[in-house]
């Protein structure tokens, strides 16, 4: 189907105004279809336009009492013709539920065959889900009615009210763009609160209830505490009544900011111990998307081009006020971590784009921008921005674009023409050199006879302005921060030559790639454990892992490295961060697997001897360790509970996944084994376990294969969850007749699957592993090819990136 442009968009804001959607929703019919009648109100300028309708089957349309033809509906429009100057349009459609993702999901818990669906309406889901007129600048009030099964409840954008057994009917919105509309319909369960005057609730499958329960006060202070945060800093207390968090199956993202009713991958419920990194992730993604409440819903971007304005701002926001105001800390450690390594990875690959690139995508194309330019760049870009102007101007001229801009739409100029109409000063050149621009400065050290001298290289002629710190370190760790502003390229830096380690951008504030001096290098074995900042631990490996990554250090140097030091590191977010990228980059890809393997199971070995018993850091070490070791009479012996588990690490269900993963890689278990294990869990959970384990078997192969290229009607989390368990770089011997079948086979996708899924499935199986420079044209071709879906094109080019890096470290470093 026809994706919308923007010269499209533009010219159908121009001639629209709507008043007001009607929607009634009827999921009483069994099967996998329901039915839905819009009822839209507006106004019209000219007398054609057309209406976004992607239905299973289109049953009537009737424009100010008038039918229209059914069979005029084409590529997922509805052409209106005669448009008055007040107008009603009434469509009454069959619309199918989704499996991808996107409309309205339909999900069966494996746990206790119970139906719970939910709606995504975000870029072209909408009209899969309701006919409308789908673009983030035609804003409108919504009511919704639904009809369901009696023992279900409903929730929505509105408060909802039960007017009849099995009918619901939704309070009237504030005005919404089409993408934030959503409800949850089934038999879920409801804690419920109130805290400020605002309605608070969360809502999960009745099988997860006990965790829900558990952690409900938990996710309830998080909540509090952001909006305590956000009142303060915002001059708008939240908008739209009631405030849900809805923890939702099968969702293929980490949550959406619906007005009201947020949802949320209900993977953030723990069935069992987690550890403090992943609780403090869920408290950011649930501070994120309140953020939205301002950032987006409020205030909405008025074409994609513009979604930093939401992505970044939220990230940004999520990071500073789950640091500020909540109890989970190590907030900026994480964002250094793991999204902006993200970020970074994006910024240095062909698909990078500037954070806030001109109006030239369509809305298809601009859903491959949801990535680490939009969310963990844009926020280290604002990061900077506030910390260059201060707070009280940023905040004061955030406030100022809030305000103007209620309920409508904004662009990136009045972003910019608030902030300096608040007091800043030169940001017409700040957001050329800083948001219209791609890439990353390097920032290196150099020890002069006399000092030390800090040097920017940037990619381009943007001349980025940097307010940082440098820090040096003495052999004992003691640090001393120098803060200044990098406007040349070359700056004089107030620390002696002879200083043990030296870093620059220590505390983490800009948007920048570091190169760390030979001496310094040399000295981190040492120094790196007695640092006392985390978040500058982080720099240092984010250093680290990219000069490994295009090749200016020996990965062999980088795995000594963490072999020396990772017995010290006392945070979950390093560790887990840390293995992540060996197992997903260096072993057996960088380095051969069995070798350099074996040198991370030994420093994880060691360090789980002496972590203490029963903490998050050694939950974190024991999976890494699993991921790694061949000591599968271990394994196998943690599992049975016949040999002796560390004191006080719990083998609970998604560790017992997790070694049964490892051992079936292994070939010391196989279908048999599997089969046993999902006997045991038999809840949604263990369905998408089980299938991860399968696709990681050899004589599995074959069948995962089957169905990620091949089957429109498996969930998106098994799907995800097969990919991923299907590559192995042990296993690439096994996986070799699959990797030319992925360049013939991957495009064909796109037609069972849409949206971003099919990219993240992509993301998934590619063969990764496979590093060999003949496959390079087969990269090329594929990822040039026109024909093939945008998504699908941007994930092949992002592993030719990968794969003509790993080519070339091996070849330089062999």
């Amino acid at each position: 189907m026809r994706a919308l442009t923007v010269e499209e968009a533009r010219q159908r804001a121009a001639d629209l105004s709507l008043r007001s959607y009607l929607i009634d929703f009827d999921l009483t019919a069994p099967g996998d279809t329901f039915e839905v009648t819009s009822r839209i109100t507006f106004t019209a300028t000219g007398e054609t336009s057309w209406v976004d309708v992607k239905p299973e089957r289109l049953l009537s349309v009737e424009l100010n009492g008038q039918s229209l033809d059914p069979g005029l509906l084409a590529d997922g429009r509805f052409p209106l013709t005669g448009l008055q100057a007040e107008n009603e349009l009434v469509i009454h459609t069959v619309q199918k539920y989704s499996v991808d993702g996107e409309g309205l999901v339909r999900s069966v818990d494996a746990a206790d065959g119970l139906v719970y669906t939910y709606g995504m309406s975000s870029l072209e889901s909408a009209p899969r889900y309701y006919p409308c007129f789908d673009q983030p600048d035609l804003k409108a009030p919504y009511t919704v009615t639904v009809k369901c099964p009696e023992e279900w409840v409903v929730l929505g954008n509105g408060a909802a009210t039960r007017t009849a057994p099995g009918e619901w009917a939704l309070a009237e919105t504030k005005p919404l763009s089409t993408y934030f509309v959503a409800i949850a319909a089934g038999p879920y369960h409801l804690i419920r609160s109130e805290y400020d005057g605002i309605p608070l609730g969360l809502a999960c499958r009745q099988s997860l209830k006990e965790p829900l329960e558990v952690d409900a006060e938990d996710l309830f202070r998080t909540t509090r505490d952001a909006f305590d945060a956000y009142h303060r800093m915002f001059g708008q207390r939240y908008m739209f009544g009631e405030y849900w968090q809805v923890f939702v199956p099968d969702f293929n993202l980490g949550a959406m900011e619906n007005p009201g009713c947020v949802t949320v991958s209900d993977d953030f419920l723990f069935r069992t111990q987690a550890t403090e990194a992943e609780r403090s992730t869920r408290s950011r993604v649930l501070v994120h998307e309140m953020a939205h409440m301002w950032f987006g819903d409020l205030v909405t971007m008025k074409w994609w081009n513009d979604m930093w304005l939401n992505e970044s701002f939220a990230e940004y926001m999520a990071h500073r006020v789950a640091e500020e105001a909540t109890s989970y800390k190590g907030n900026w450690t994480d964002f250094a971590f793991v999204r902006k390594w993200w970020g970074m990875q994006t910024d240095q690959s062909s698909s990078t784009h500037p954070v806030a690139p001109d109006s030239l995508k369509d809305a298809r194309q601009s859903l491959d921008d949801f990535d680490g330019i939009s969310y963990a760049k844009g926020a280290a870009v604002l990061k900077q921005l506030a910390k260059y102007l201060g707070d009280d101007v940023f905040l004061k001229g955030v406030n100022a674009h809030l305000e103007a801009h209620e309920y409508g739409n904004a662009d990136l100029h009045e972003f910019i023409a608030k902030l300096t109409e608040a007091g800043a000063s030169g940001l017409a050149n700040w957001s050329e050199q800083w948001l219209r621009t791609s890439g990353l400065d390097t920032l290196t050290a150099e020890r002069t006879a006399s000092g030390v001298l800090l040097h920017r290289l940037s990619p381009d002629d943007s001349r980025r302005p940097h307010t940082l710190t440098v820090g040096g370190y003495d052999f004992d760790g003691t640090p001393t921060i120098v803060e200044l502003v990098l406007d040349q390229d070359v700056v004089e830096v107030a620390l002696g030559n002879e200083i043990a380690v030296i870093v620059p951008d220590a505390q983490d504030d800009t948007w920048v790639k570091i190169r760390l001096d030979e001496t310094t290098l040399a000295n981190l074995p040492a120094v790196l454990p007695k640092i006392a900042d985390s978040t500058t631990r982080a720099v240092i490996w984010n250093a680290v892992r990219d000069a490994t990554l295009t090749g200016d250090l020996d990965p062999r140097r980088a795995l000594e490295l963490f072999a020396t030091t990772i017995g010290a590191e006392d945070s979950d977010v390093a560790v887990e961060s840390l293995v992540r990228w060996l197992t997903e980059r260096v072993l057996g890809g960088y380095l051969p697997y069995d070798e350099s393997r074996a040198v991370v199971a030994d420093a994880l070995e060691a360090k789980l001897a002496k972590v203490e018993p029963g903490s998050s850091l050694q939950l974190a070490t024991a999976r890494g360790f699993v991921a790694v070791t061949k000591n599968v009479e271990l394994l196998q012996g943690w599992l049975v509970g016949a040999r002796a588990v560390p004191r006080g690490l719990v083998i609970g269900q998604d560790l017992r996944w997790a070694i049964l993963l490892r051992l079936v890689r292994l070939d010391a278990a196989g279908e048999a084994e599997i089969a046993a294990e999902h006997a045991r869990d038999q809840s949604s959970e263990g369905a998408v376990e089980a299938a991860r384990c399968r696709a990681a078997s050899p004589a599995g192969k074959e069948q995962a294969w089957s169905r990620i290229m091949s089957d429109p009607e498996i969930g998106v989390r098994e799907l995800l969850a097969t990919a991923e368990g299907f590559w192995h770089p042990g296993q690439a011997a096994i996986t070799a007749p699959y990797v030319e079948r992925f360049f013939t086979e991957i495009a064909a996708t796109a037609d069972i699957r849409a949206g971003m899924v099919l990219m993240l499935t992509a993301n998934r199986i590619v063969p990764k592993y496979a590093i060999d420079a003949d496959l390079i044209g087969a990269a090329e071709t594929l990822s040039q090819d026109e024909t093939v879906t945008s998504g699908i094109r941007r994930a092949v080019a992002n592993y030719l990136d990968d794969l003509r890096r790993a080519v070339e470290v091996r070849r330089r470093y062999s």
